[in-house]
């Protein structure tokens, strides 16, 4: 099962570095348009929705590279408290 998460990290990190390509990529677009609702719109997922996805699934990747969810380490943790 370790290994499953370790693979499973691999992925969540590859799925942001995809995720955070196609927005940016779609994003410009967004952002030379000549509708304003579209450059607003733009704006927002480049300088909002982007950062905290791509971030978020890039650190839980990470995690789950590092073994921060192994399941025998938190069971011993609570019965050491």
């Amino acid at each position: 099962m370790e290994y499953l998460k370790k693979y499973l990290g691999i992925v969540w990190i590859a799925l942001g570095l995809y995720v955070g390509y196609d927005r940016i990529t779609d994003s410009l677009a967004k952002i030379s348009s000549d509708k304003l609702e579209d450059q607003v719109f733009g704006w927002v997922v480049l300088g909002v929705l982007v950062p905290i996805v791509v971030g978020g699934l890039i650190l839980f990747g990470k995690f789950a590279l590092d073994g921060e969810y192994k399941s025998s380490e938190r069971q011993k943790e609570r019965k050491s408290q």
